[in-house]
């Protein structure tokens, strides 16, 4: 059996084969998701692929150059601020998205300079702590940037929000074509996997570019980096500014897909989740991430109906789905980290130095001693 896939693995025919029927397959999900699950849930559809691009973001820091950041949200939220500000009534500024969207980008990348700079000495739970730190000073500043000039409206946050449209084309219409309808969540679907296809594209190339083996080299190795030649701190900035940016980009679209943004939105769970995402994944495993990303996403929507199964099952409700749903939640994380403790889909060489032999584990962190010391 494992031989037969391997040669599957191998075999061109097989692979566009299944390049043919997943393009199917994701053209066709909302309208299958429309008519089995209902229309909420193809809005559950556009916030995966949000949440895919924004792991996607976050694996260049963690996943690939090794740099712990629990404060990923903020570059988030500076992307969906920028959006927010520069097309809505609030400063009565209506620029059109292709011109926000980029800006918002290279904002959130500025940051995440901002933020990489001072912290290029630091690794582990120290770089964790800073990190964290960030996110909250952005958030508070968010809430509180409303006097004695009112920017960003404060916990109010910012509304009306221009949603995102080409001309007279707004997504957030429905339009019609050769006689199929395509509500707004089914044109913001499209177009948010048009940019999540672009995102992996980009973060293949990053992989297996000259640039993501300096990251790996940095992840698994700074001093012995530093000393092959690499531009560790240059290489490090880069992964801060490029992570960032795809946080940016996200929040834009996050900002015209909801119409609504305030601090709120940006809290630490949101950054705890996102890592989570990559980490139950798959660390630097671009497959991985993107499971991860699903299955934390789809997950939690899911569990929802467990007030309804047991008002199915028992005639009323015992325990409140709420409590009941981030239990069960839990559980589950538990599981999956007592069981695939790599991700649940881990790239080669993590799978290598989780499964390493007596000796190879003893110089790895023989390896690391050396580098902390």
């Amino acid at each position: 059996m494992q031989a037969y896939l391997e040669r599957l693995r191998h075999d061109r025919r097989a692979a566009w084969a299944a390049f043919i029927a997943i393009g199917i397959l994701l053209a066709v999900l909302p309208f299958l998701a429309d008519a089995g699950l209902g229309r909420s849930w193809v809005r559950i559809l556009d916030f995966v692929l949000l949440y895919i691009m924004l792991a996607l973001g976050l694996n260049i820091v963690v996943g690939y150059a090794g740099l712990l950041d629990l404060g990923y949200v903020a570059f988030y939220a500076v992307g969906a601020y920028v959006f927010a500000l520069l097309s809505s009534p609030h400063f009565g500024i209506h620029l059109p998205f292709w011109m926000v969207l980029p800006m918002g980008a290279v904002a959130a990348g500025i940051f995440g300079v901002l933020l990489g700079a001072p912290t290029l000495r630091l690794r582990g739970d120290y770089l964790a702590i800073v990190t964290l730190g960030f996110g909250e000073i952005i958030r508070i500043f968010l809430n509180n940037l409303n006097t004695p000039v009112n920017i960003t409206n404060g916990p109010q946050g910012i509304n009306l929000i221009d949603p995102i449209a080409v001309g007279d084309f707004s997504l957030s219409q429905t339009h019609t074509l050769l006689g199929i309808q395509f509500p707004s969540t089914y044109g913001y679907y499209y177009f948010f996997l048009l940019l999540t296809l672009g995102i992996i594209f980009v973060s293949i190339r990053l992989q297996n570019s000259r640039i993501g083996r300096a990251w790996v080299a940095i992840r698994e190795d700074e001093v012995a980096a530093a000393a092959m030649g690499i531009n560790t701190r240059n290489i490090k900035l880069l992964a801060f500014a490029m992570g960032a940016s795809f946080g940016g980009l996200s929040g834009g679209l996050f900002a015209g897909f909801q119409g609504f943004v305030s601090p709120e939105s940006f809290n630490l769970m949101e950054s705890i989740m996102i890592l989570c995402m990559v980490v139950l994944g798959g660390m630097g495993n671009i497959v991985g991430v993107i499971l991860g990303a699903v299955f934390l996403t789809v997950l939690p929507e899911a569990l929802r109906y467990v007030g309804t199964l047991q008002q199915a099952l028992f005639g009323q409700v015992y325990a409140d789905p709420a409590d009941l749903r981030m239990l069960i939640f839990g559980i589950a994380m538990i599981l999956i980290m007592l069981y695939r403790p790599a991700g649940l889909v881990p790239s080669r060489r993590r799978r290598r130095e989780l499964e390493a032999e007596a000796d190879v584990a003893d110089q790895e962190r023989d390896s690391v001693y050396d580098t902390k010391r």
